[in-house]
């Protein structure tokens, strides 16, 4: 099959497009390659996908509909999975301007073009944020979803508004999925794990907001890849409607569908701290800071529908996770370290 996937240069997209390539698909991977972080380490990412020769990289931005509309029209893709976008929960306090022009602008054009192009299956990632603060756990995909409380936040709820709307107008088959704390290897530098490993290493302080009372339903990056292909099979349609009312988000007026990606299985803060710890042989400097804006006490996915549609729920072990990432970082920091 041929797939369009947007953001391979960047953590998650590099981890399905590697996927897919290895199970023989053509994949057209589209990414600005942004300086939002070193772009050392999304090169490097892009260069561990080109060894397969069914890898075509386009870099572009999502916002320039002419360089996104003639990516498609050459790859004639059957499915479109949209992973990029602005990321980061903080950053959005000081550059708001670029999650609406990436996530909301971007978005649109990925959505609009999907139908232009009649691919069989739209992708989108969402994302756990949009809950909020919701002392109402776990978190459904059913629950009310209208305060974010960051400029993130809004513009994912925004993009899966304008998919719903856009999928009754003209019948494009999309699900939007809510990822929950992803990790792994070839995680992104301003991601907690990524930064405690490389702080601990340098015997630096590491920061925990919070005052380390908060809880994370951690996804390890392989999880949430099959997931999302194993999701891929399951095209929003009255045929795969799950009879659960409590737990479905097919729409009834479009072949829409929400569906959160997560374990259910959340870790408090300092325990995640520990495992880090037991993982490197070291104890960490400890630098305990206060809530800071937009972040919220704590992420627990409901996987029912998940399980429901596909069988399957993330289930690695946070130990085994994370031992994953330091091996990765331990033979990868000689290049990640700036020249």
């Amino acid at each position: 099959m041929r797939y369009f996937v947007t953001g391979t240069a960047g953590f998650i997209g590099f981890h399905l497009a590697r996927r897919l390539l290895a199970e023989g698909h053509e994949v057209t991977g589209f990414d600005g390659v942004t300086p939002y972080y070193d772009v050392k380490l999304k090169h490097m990412r892009h260069a561990a996908l080109s060894q397969y020769p069914a890898f075509r990289p386009v870099i572009a931005m999502l916002e320039d509909r002419a360089a996104l509309e003639t990516a498609i029209a050459e790859c004639k893709p059957d499915i479109i999975v949209h992973l990029a976008a602005q990321a980061g929960v903080r950053y959005s306090l000081e550059n708001p301007q670029s999650y609406l022009s990436s996530n909301v602008t971007g978005s649109w054009n990925i959505i609009d073009l999907a139908e232009r192009h009649k691919v069989k299956h739209l992708m989108l990632a969402s994302t756990s944020s949009i809950y909020g603060a919701s002392p109402t756990v776990p978190f459904r995909e059913t629950d009310r979803t209208d305060a974010p409380l960051t400029i993130y936040a809004a513009t994912k709820k925004s993009m899966e508004l304008i998919a719903h709307s856009h999928a009754h107008l003209y019948k494009t088959p999309t699900t939007a999925f809510r990822f929950f704390t992803v990790y792994g290897p070839w995680g992104r530098p301003d991601m907690a794990l990524f930064k405690f490993v490389d702080r601990m290493l340098k015997d630096q302080p590491i920061e925990i907001y919070g005052e380390g009372q908060m809880s994370r339903d951690f996804t390890y990056v392989d999880d949430l890849v099959e997931a999302i292909l194993r999701l891929s099979e399951v095209i929003p349609g009255e045929d795969n409607r799950v009879a659960d009312e409590t737990v479905e988000t097919l729409s009834h007026e479009a072949p829409f569908r929400i569906v959160n990606i997560g374990g259910g299985q959340p870790e408090n803060l300092m325990d995640f701290v520990e495992m880090v710890e037991k993982v490197l042989g070291r104890k960490a400097i400890r630098q305990m800071l206060p809530m800071q804006k937009g972040d919220v006490p704590r992420t627990f996915a409901a996987p029912d529908l998940l399980q429901a549609l596909t069988g399957y729920v993330p289930g690695t072990r946070l130990e085994d996770g994370v031992k994953a990432f330091v091996e990765w970082y331990l033979e990868a920091r000689a290049e990640l370290t700036p020249s």
